[in-house]
């Protein structure tokens, strides 16, 4: 029981640790995602200069952008998981 209970802890304490790490997507300097170790996006820039996008431009570079993010945190988590 105690080794459970210690697992779980270097788990949370990972978790933490993933938490306060940041990683970033873009998509051609439209979109710029960020998000932390545990893939939760916690911020979206997105550059005015790129105006003359039309909706399903916005839609591919956001996408990207995200899935850029998200792949970096899975990248990440996946490192500290095994350690």
């Amino acid at each position: 029981m105690g080794q459970l209970q210690g697992m779980q802890g270097a788990m949370e304490a990972t978790k933490d640790r993933l938490g306060k790490i940041k990683v970033q997507g873009s998509a051609g300097g439209a979109v710029i995602v960020e998000s932390d170790g545990n893939r939760k996006v916690t911020d979206v820039k997105i550059n005015a200069d790129w105006k003359e996008f039309d909706k399903e431009e916005w839609e591919d570079v956001v996408w990207t952008a995200v899935n850029r993010a998200i792949e970096q945190a899975d990248n990440l988590n996946n490192i500290e998981m095994a350690n």
